[in-house]
């Protein structure tokens, strides 16, 4: 609670701090002084940096002739187009949204068909089904989560961890796996839990894994991308209408216990509520991974902001900036932890209250 809050707060002051030092920045370039210059734009750079993209960014050097050096590394492009059939080819073929390639160019972070004058083309339509950075970064957390349990395992079957002290990742992952199992499947749905008990693991470890992976420069905010945390939630959903039983859709369609206008009235109330329990999943989980980002890419560009007032400024307000996102970025190690446990909870949650009645609910 107190970690949002802050976040909260911070967002805030730092969108007055946004708005007051565009001010001046817009005045600057109407008075003449900042003709031909580009302004920094700390919104389009922030939101630059946490979408999805044709290729990993790491760095941009400027050359002394006034050209730059993009420090990338390009992802496959896949490409149908029912008029132009498909269509395979690295991202570095656009180079950087400034040159098109077999009729296609770079806008932003989409291709779109272009003409011969290199004008967008209405007529033919494109369907993208590139190798982007989310999705890379995505198959990269599966291997690794593969390769992690494929190891804890082997010690297991080895008799590491059995008769002995568990050692190596076993001794890390192991109390992890026991805290799922034992206060997030166990005390949500009782004596039923190792069915479920695959599904919370697998998803308590692979959203950890990516939370931590969009930590690192360079990478991809998977975790802050709508349809990666839209497809957690959906798959959610599914779990949780395959294990409910007549006892739940009994509370949904016709609640006990209470007049029957008040019945008529809850009916749609308690089946719209079937479906907004994967929506908050969906929501908090994609809500607070962007809202980490943005806090420390907000910090650096304040950077940025206080040099196009002045160079003293920017140099001056930078151990301060960077002290603040060091913090931020220290908070956010945490909060990927607790974004992870909070999700795959929430989902036991669920499925729990799905399962209520149910011959094996002990607990209950």
């Amino acid at each position: 609670m107190l970690v949002r809050r802050f976040k909260s707060f911070t967002v805030a002051v730092f969108s007055v701090l946004f708005v007051l030092f565009a001010l001046p920045a817009a005045a600057g370039e109407g008075e003449g002084g900042g003709h031909g210059e580009v302004k920094f734009d700390p919104g389009k750079e922030m939101l630059d940096h946490i979408a999805d993209a044709h290729e990993f960014h790491f760095f941009t050097v400027k050359k002394s002739d006034g050209s730059e050096f993009h420090a990338t590394l390009p992802l496959p492009v896949i490409l149908y187009s029912p008029q132009r059939g498909f269509d395979f080819f690295m991202s570095s073929r656009f180079h950087h949204g400034h040159e098109e390639y077999k009729g296609y160019k770079m806008v932003g972070h989409d291709i779109v068909a272009v003409k011969e004058d290199g004008t967008p083309d209405e007529t033919v339509k494109v369907y993208d089904f590139s190798l982007t950075k989310n999705v890379v970064q995505m198959f990269l957390a599966i291997i690794i989560l593969f390769f992690i349990m494929r190891s804890v395992a082997k010690k297991y079957k080895a008799g590491q961890g059995v008769n002995t002290a568990p050692k190596g990742l076993q001794s890390l992952i192991e109390p992890v796996v026991l805290f799922v199992r034992d206060d997030v499947a166990k005390a949500n749905l009782g004596h039923g839990y190792k069915k479920y008990l695959p599904y919370l693991l697998t998803l308590f470890f692979f959203i950890l894994i990516n939370n931590l992976f969009g930590l690192l420069p360079g990478s991809a905010n998977v975790t802050g991308n709508i349809a990666f945390t839209a497809v957690l939630g959906i798959i959610s959903l599914i779990v949780i209408l395959f294990s409910t039983n007549k006892h739940f859709w009994g509370h949904v369609f016709w609640f006990p216990g209470v007049p029957v206008p008040v019945k008529i009235m809850m009916l749609p109330v308690e089946l719209l509520g079937v479906f907004t329990k994967p929506f908050a999943l969906i929501i908090r989980l994609f809500a607070n991974m962007t809202a980490g980002h943005i806090i420390i890419l907000s910090f650096v560009s304040l950077i940025f902001i206080f040099a196009e007032m002045t160079k003293v400024a920017g140099i001056a307000f930078s151990p301060v900036s960077i002290l603040f996102a060091v913090f931020i970025y220290c908070i956010e190690v945490l909060v990927a932890f607790i974004q992870a446990f909070i999700f795959t909870n929430l989902t036991a949650v669920f499925i729990g209250q799905a399962r209520e009645g149910s011959h094996d609910d002990g607990h209950h």
